[in-house]
This record gives C-alpha cells, sequence and structure tokens, in this order.
C-alpha cells in the first residue's frame, strides 16, 4: 500500500491540529490488528484510528463505526488502565520513518504527574503499537516479538525501547541535486527509477516515484540526469509543501493513492478523510469477497456430496437395468429343470431361450446351489433390483431437484451486491433442508450464529420500463414472495426457460400491455439469469394467476401454465 512515509508525516501534521491538548476517553480494540481511541478535544469528539495489519497498516481519523467486542483483549484493557484521561501532549515522528510517537501526559492514581508514549509503527507486517513509560521501557505491546522469532529486536513488555535500525538514507538529510544524484546514479542500468530511489531512501514509496513518472510522461527504465533531477525537485516540493492533497492511482491491476500537490488551500483533515474513506470502502470489499467466498465453498462442497450421490445413483440404476436378465434367468432355468442333472455341479448352462426365437443363451450357476435353488437366487435378485430401481428412481428425482436448487443459490451468490445479500441468502440456504449441517461449520456460520438477525425487509431491485414498474427479486425467497404475495393476479410474471434467473414481475395496473414492453421486460429478465452473456434466450411469461408453487418444495421453485415464449437479447433497462 502506499501509506509511506511521506503518508506518515502528513497525516500527523494534521492530527496535530486538531488533537493536541485532547483527552482519551474511551478505547476500544474491534480485532486483533486495530485500536480505537475516542479523544475529545476542542468540544468535538474524534475517532483516531490505528491499524497494524500487514496489507493494510495506517492511522488516521474515522467517522465509521467499528465492532466493540464484549471482551476485550488484555491489552485492549491495560490501555484503557494506563491511557483513558491522559492528554495529549504532541505527535512526534521522525525523518520520514513511518513510525509515530504520542507523548501523553497525566496523573496517575496517586494525583502524581506522568508522561507516557504510545508507539506506532506502520512496517509492513512488522507492524505494532507499543506503549512505554517515561522511562523508555515498554510496558506491553500488541505483538510480543524477540530475536530468537527472527525479530531484529526484543519487543517485550520490562525491556528497553531500541529503534529500529535501517540502511536506508533519509531524503531530509540531502543537501542538495548533486548529493541525490550521486548516491542513485550508482545503480544506473541495474534498477528501475521507482525502485532505485525508494530502495536508497527511507519512506519514499516505489507507488509515488511510479506516480511521478507517468504523470509527467517519464519512462521508469529512463536513465537521463533531468529525468532524476525533475523527481528530486518534485519531492521536495510535496515534501515541504502545506497544500497537499490525496488521489487514486492505477497501479497495474489494483487502485491505490498517492499524495500529490494541490493548487487549491488544503482543508482540514483533507488526507485524514480521503484515507477513512478508501480503506473503508477497500475493507468492505476484501469483507464481502471473503465473505461470498466462505459460503461459495459450502455450498459447492454440498454440491459436490450430492454430484457424487447421483453418480452413486446413476450406476445403481445400470445395474437395476440388467433386473429382466435375472428374471429370464430365472425362467429359463425353471423351465428346463428336467434336463439339468443335480449332481453334476455345473458352473455354467446352455439353454435354448425362447425369448429371442431360441437362440443359445449361457447361464451362470453357483456351483454350491441346486439349479432350483439357483433360480430362486435369479429371482429374489430380479425382485430386489426391481425394488430398488424404484425407489432408487424416486431418489433420484429428488436429488437432481437439490441439485438444481443449490445451483440457483449459487447463481445468486454469484450475483449478489452486498453482505446483506450472502446474509439473506445464506440464511436461506441454511435453513433448507440442504443447510442444516453447515450451522456451526465455518466463520459464515459462526457470524450468522452470533447474532439474531431481524427478518430482512422485502427490497427488490426496481425498474421503470414504458411507464411500468418492473420488479426483480435477489434470492430465491425473494423471489417466491414478489410472485406468490407481492404481486397481483393481473401481474405479468417471466423466467428464462429451464435457466437459472431472477423472478421478474411486470405490475400491469390492470392494463392491456403492448408486445414491445412485454419483450424489453423479457430481455430484462434475461440479463438476471445464468444466460445473461448470451445473444439470444428464450423467456417465458404468463400471468400471475397461473404460477403456482409446488407443495413442500425448495424457495424460489414454481410450476406455471398457459404462458408464452419470447426469444430476446439480455439487456439492462
Amino acid at each position: 500500500m502506499a501509506f509511506d512515509g511521506v503518508v506518515t508525516n502528513k497525516v500527523v501534521q494534521e492530527l496535530s491540529s486538531c488533537l493536541i491538548g485532547g483527552k482519551i476517553g474511551k478505547v476500544h480494540q474491534p480485532n486483533k490488528n486495530e485500536l480505537l481511541f475516542d479523544v475529545y478535544a476542542n468540544g468535538k469528539h474524534y475517532n483516531l484510528l490505528i491499524n497494524i495489519d500487514a496489507s493494510n497498516c495506517r492511522m488516521h481519523l474515522t467517522n465509521f463505526s467499528k465492532p466493540n467486542p464484549l471482551n476485550p483483549t488484555n491489552f485492549c484493557m491495560l490501555l484503557r488502565k494506563h491511557l483513558i484521561g491522559m492528554k495529549i501532549k504532541a505527535f512526534q515522528t521522525y525523518d520520514l520513518e513511518r513510525i509515530v510517537r504520542i507523548v501523553l501526559e497525566g496523573f496517575d492514581e496517586l494525583n502524581d504527574f506522568i508522561t507516557k508514549e504510545l508507539v506506532i509503527e506502520l512496517m509492513g507486517k512488522h507492524s505494532n503499537v507499543i506503549l512505554l513509560n517515561s522511562s523508555n521501557k515498554i510496558i506491553d505491546c500488541m505483538r510480543h516479538l524477540d530475536i530468537s522469532s527472527n525479530s531484529t529486536r526484543d519487543i517485550l513488555p520490562a525491556r528497553e525501547y531500541v529503534f529500529p535500525t535501517t540502511e536506508k538514507l533519509s531524503f531530509l538529510e540531502l543537501n542538495c541535486f548533486e548529493d541525490f544524484f550521486s548516491i542513485v546514479s550508482s545503480e544506473f542500468g541495474k534498477q528501475e527509477i521507482d525502485s532505485n530511489i525508494s530502495s536508497h531512501f527511507t519512506g519514499i514509496s516505489k507507488l509515488l516515484i511510479s506516480y511521478l513518472l507517468q504523470a509527467h510522461n517519464i519512462q521508469n527504465t529512463s536513465i537521463a540526469e533531468a529525468d532524476y533531477r525533475f523527481i528530486y525537485e518534485e519531492l521536495k516540493k510535496l515534501i515541504h509543501s502545506s497544500t497537499l492533497e490525496c488521489t487514486l492511482f492505477s497501479n497495474t491491476d489494483k487502485k491505490d493513492y498517492v499524495i500529490i500537490n494541490s493548487n487549491n488551500e488544503s482543508s482540514p483533515l483533507q488526507i485524514n478523510s480521503f484515507l477513512d474513506e478508501f480503506y473503508h470502502s477497500k475493507e468492505t470489499s476484501d469483507e464481502f469477497i471473503t465473505y461470498r467466498n466462505s459460503v461459495l465453498k459450502l455450498i459447492l462442497n454440498e454440491l459436490k456430496k450430492y454430484n457424487k450421490r447421483l453418480d452413486n445413483m446413476n450406476q445403481k440404476l445400470e445395474e437395476c437395468n440388467k433386473k429382466d436378465l435375472y428374471r429370464i434367468y430365472g425362467e429359463l432355468i425353471t423351465a428346463n429343470l428336467y434336463k439339468i442333472n443335480p449332481n453334476e455341479n455345473l458352473d455354467h448352462i446352455i439353454l435354448n431361450n425362447y425369448y429371442e426365437n431360441n437362440k443359445e443363451i449361457s447361464i451362470p450357476l453357483d456351483i454350491s446351489l441346486s439349479p432350483s435353488m439357483n433360480a430362486k437366487k435369479y429371482f429374489k435378485k430380479y425382485n430386489k433390483l426391481k425394488n430398488a430401481y424404484a425407489i432408487v428412481s424416486l431418489q433420484k428425482r429428488d436429488t437432481k431437484n437439490e441439485i438444481d436448487y443449490i445451483e440457483s443459490v449459487i447463481y445468486e451468490l454469484e450475483n449478489a451486491k452486498s453482505v446483506s445479500d450472502i446474509d439473506s441468502i445464506y440464511t436461506e440456504f441454511s435453513e433448507s433442508f440442504l443447510g442444516r449441517n453447515l450451522s456451526n461449520s465455518n466463520k459464515a456460520s459462526k457470524k450468522k450464529a452470533s447474532k439474531k438477525k431481524k427478518e430482512e425487509p422485502f427490497s427488490p431491485l426496481t425498474f421503470t420500463i414504458d411507464g411500468y414498474t418492473v420488479l426483480v427479486g435477489k434470492n430465491n425467497k425473494q423471489n417466491d414472495f414478489l410472485t406468490l404475495k407481492y404481486a397481483h393476479s393481473n401481474d405479468i410474471w417471466f423466467h428464462t426457460k429451464d435457466i437459472h434467473g431472477s423472478h421478474v414481475v411486470l405490475k400491469t395496473n390492470g392494463e392491456e400491455i403492448p408486445q414491445e414492453t412485454i419483450n424489453k421486460c423479457a430481455s430484462l429478465c434475461a440479463f438476471y439469469s445464468k444466460a445473461k452473456n448470451s445473444s439470444n434466450v428464450a423467456v417465458d411469461y404468463t400471468f400471475i394467476r397461473y404460477v403456482k408453487k409446488p407443495a413442500n418444495s425448495k424457495p424460489g421453485m414454481v410450476i406455471y401454465t398457459n404462458f408464452h415464449t419470447v426469444n430476446v437479447q439480455p439487456n439492462q433497462r
């Protein structure tokens, strides 16, 4: 990420403008990587967020609420004990290092004046939050590290805090361009410009240099002295400027951000606000993807079980298809008992099959059984397979229905747009027969079990086509409610023919609908189906009164009659 030393420095400048003298009122730890401080300063409450996640490490003010666990961690309790009631005296940074010291002062339980420091190290996977006493000794930290665990220093309670070391140089200590150029010129031809500069100077990210190069059409592989001089001057202006702002920057396949010079006077807390929005959006997106994938994994595992069950049933039915052969064996043996010597212990017998014009047929025999017992054995096997065929055929039909239902849920999940959509889909699936064994199986189910959710409000997608309202269900439960309870009997119902998709209802208001409008609604229906990428999709439509739900059927499953079919191209109106 782009939370480099330049960003850290500018964020701290904004924090200093509003939090100096503020009092810490509350401390929360929403998760293992985050701390949230409520600071009351200048008559206003601020929420200071510190995150030490390896890919999202940062600190800034936030306006978004975070969960407050019922059982706080030991470190959170320690911070509450030591910091609540303390005032922020100063924020300190070092050159362009991603390290911030928050100096705090207050009184202890004996009313003696004391000072403490909270050190925030924002260094990727090495990030940490460390509480120090006035003697620079560690009281405690979020992550306990020692040299034996491949750490470069001990970060443990009661140890003296040691500032992290680096071989990189400080850009702020350069006196002129010649000093800068003498350092980077040693890597001419070995590294690209962004890698060359970021590898020599602390706090300057590759992303920032890449943005400057791209913004001014400079090739990253250029080795011209003029290009380095330009970058040097731009970095000087950026670091020392008081008018800055953040901007999004597309770096290959992902979006990140960089701080740039602004022509306008920067508004207070502008960078903090940008970072708050950026990371909230990113974490919401990551949470959505993670949650969707975990639920999808559960459903795909269930689908795999049913497909395996279907394969076993097909194998069983193939065996059952031989039942008539066993019946013929039994009948031929019985009809020819007078020809068979029971004392010969034959392992097979050749008889004329009167079912096929007396064509000879070889019938296997069990030598341990008499001919009549062999006939009984074949009749028994015939009856067993006959009964099994009837039972397995019914089971196969039910299993195919279950697979069809699971595939419809997968379609819904692939088209979900928010965490609440996934919640609804997961609830629907877990309440069905298929999902009973999922209640305690993974993170997604634990999330569901942690709190009782109220019934989701009915909120289908709504469109207006030629002045008519068109509603589209977002999941199977919504499809059922939309079709069976919400829609009027004279409304028109749409669904893709033999393809998973949403139920679509056109509110007719009792009017006769033109065919052109019906075709547009059918195109919308095709768009909200698995056939959305096809060029010609068959869509059935009928009046709501002809749509029925079979007893004990899965959510979203209906039957319909008196329908018409149109072929359309999927289109979102």
